[in-house]
């Protein structure tokens, strides 16, 4: 047996440390663009309106709501409970519960505006379609 085979050897004997230098090499690679992201969602930072138009299933269209962002975080700014995270390249994805409906969607804001794509349940019928956003 090499000297290189003996050492392989032992990584095999500790499968956990097999993983070691691909998890070093993938936290070094991700912490500086996980800070600059961050810093980049606050640029998305202010109260959005929100209209939701139903693509599929029997649920109304125009239905509106109001939410915040704050840094990296997405919460309800009135109008229902909203609970998401947005990322620096504008990714947000949002969970909205008002009564007994609920919906989830994900999509992009950029500059002033943002789009994409929901579905839920709601007032009993499972219902999907697009949302525009405006920031105010």
């Amino acid at each position: 047996m090499t000297h290189s085979d003996q050492s392989i050897a032992r990584f095999a004997r500790f499968p956990a440390l097999r993983w070691l230098p691909v998890l070093a090499i993938l936290a070094t690679a991700a912490a500086p663009g996980s800070a600059n992201a961050t810093a980049r969602a606050g640029a998305y930072n202010g109260t959005w309106t929100t209209v939701f138009a139903t693509t599929r299933g029997n649920c109304s269209s125009g239905y509106s709501v109001p939410f915040t962002v704050s840094g990296s975080r997405v919460s309800s700014a009135g109008g229902g409970r909203v609970s998401g995270s947005i990322n620096g390249a504008g990714r947000v994805a949002v969970h909205v519960s008002v009564g007994a409906s609920q919906a989830s969607g994900g999509g992009r804001l950029a500059g002033n505006s943002g789009a994409g794509s929901w579905s839920g349940i709601i007032t009993g019928d499972r219902c999907s379609g697009t949302w525009q956003a405006t920031r105010s």
